[in-house]
């Protein structure tokens, strides 16, 4: 699906068509995965420079998934009283500053610090995409957008680590967070012209933070909400142990070099991409708890299949493929599941559900990285086995708090 065929014929406020906003969009989707993937093959490097252990250089991934999570927490509720536009202007800035921030960290400690800085400024930006997505669309329309976001945002995993690994080859890891923060002024100077406020003011919720909290003490209640929301919060643990622990597994087991490691990661990438595109199409046809519920058991072959490889010790190839499937079966999950838990929300207060979601998903991906690490880098099976553990723990919720959609 391209960008112009999910986005409708309406232009917005200033006549500017939406499929340049859309295009926009995604590529402030993208910040998520630029932070995350695109250092990634230099992790076993910065290890070895600081004089570290993979598990306490694998907290500076879980400090940014952290402080992307209270980025949503507090960017989400204040765009839905401030508006759109200034929080996601201040939160692309942020990041920039703090990717810069990154490349001069003297220890570790302090590269965890920094990208906790880092996670909660991009965090803004991750919120308030989704929260613009359902300002502008309703229904099925809201699942298309997505698949069509993912397509974009989908390069990011794709291109990150081959384009970290290649730097690599010339410069430190350093030289990977400069970068970072060359990409988020780029990403500021298409923002500034690029997307206008989406949220009049007339429509803007009230209510300081009384309000805030009893907005998300209602969406915790809310069963639809919660069984989506966890979910994909499960779905997205499981591929943060994948994202901490593959570096190790397939760089130190498996003797990959950092750019063969960066080719298996895009294959994957763009197997979850073109998944995304294939529910895309699918949206308003086939029912999206449908969709969702088939790229769990996808999911869940997948898993099955890697802790095979890993316990049977086939080698690099069956690994490889265990993860592809899981990717693949994530396609349909991930959008499907955001799709569902947005679609219920009113546009006021999309915002803070939108947060509610993204939190849920970082910060069970947070708790999720390190655990591959803490439990032995060795084999690939400690990998391999956290990740079925959170891939079926997300088809239980499913099952058990979306009965009704499953229904």
């Amino acid at each position: 699906m391209s960008v112009a065929e999910a986005a409708p014929a309406a232009t917005n406020e200033r006549g500017r068509p939406r499929g340049l906003l859309l295009f926009i969009l995604g590529a402030l989707s993208a910040i998520g995965p630029l932070s995350i993937d695109m250092y990634l093959p230099a992790l076993p490097a910065i290890t070895d420079e600081m004089l570290s252990v993979p598990a306490q250089v694998q907290l500076t991934l879980t400090a940014c998934l952290i402080g992307v999570s209270v980025g949503q927490v507090i960017a989400g509720p204040v765009s839905d009283v401030r508006g759109r536009r200034m929080p996601l202007i201040v939160g692309v800035a942020g990041f920039a500053i703090a990717s810069l921030l990154c490349a001069f960290a003297p220890s570790v400690p302090m590269l965890i610090v920094f990208r906790l800085l880092q996670g909660i400024l991009g965090g803004a930006a991750l919120v308030i995409v989704r929260a613009v997505v359902r300002d502008l669309y309703e229904g099925a329309a809201i699942a298309r957008v997505f698949a069509t976001l993912m397509l974009v945002s989908g390069l990011a995993p794709i291109l990150a680590p081959i384009a970290g690994a290649q730097l690599l080859a010339f410069t430190s890891w350093r030289g990977v967070f400069v970068a970072l923060s060359l990409a988020g002024l780029a990403l500021l100077l298409a923002v500034i012209p690029g997307v206008r406020e989406t949220l009049p003011a007339g429509k803007r919720e009230g209510g300081g933070l009384r309000h805030t909290a009893l907005t998300f003490w209602r969406l915790l209640h809310d069963r639809p909400f919660m069984g989506s929301a966890l979910t994909a919060g499960m779905s997205f643990a499981a591929m943060f142990a994948y994202i901490s622990g593959s570096p190790f597994v397939l760089q130190e087991v498996y003797d990959a070099t950092p750019q063969q490691y960066s080719l298996v990661f895009g294959l994957n990438a763009l197997g979850l991409t073109l998944m995304a595109q294939v529910g895309g199409r699918l949206a308003g046809r086939v029912a999206p708890e449908r969709l969702v519920l088939i790229g769990l058991v996808v999911s869940l072959v997948g898993a099955c299949a890697l802790l095979v490889a890993a316990v049977t010790g086939i080698g690099l190839a069956g690994v490889v493929a265990g993860l592809f499937v899981i990717m693949c079966g994530q396609g349909l999950v991930l959008p499907g599941t955001g799709a569902l838990a947005l679609a219920g929300q009113p546009p006021q207060v999309a915002g803070s559900a939108s947060a509610l979601l993204g939190v849920l998903q970082f910060a069970l991906g947070a708790f999720a990285a390190p655990l591959v690490g803490l439990a032995g880098s060795g084999t690939a099976v400690p990998m391999a086995g956290v990740m079925l553990g959170l891939l079926a723990l997300s088809a239980v919720m499913f099952t058990v708090l979306g009965r009704h959609f499953v229904r």
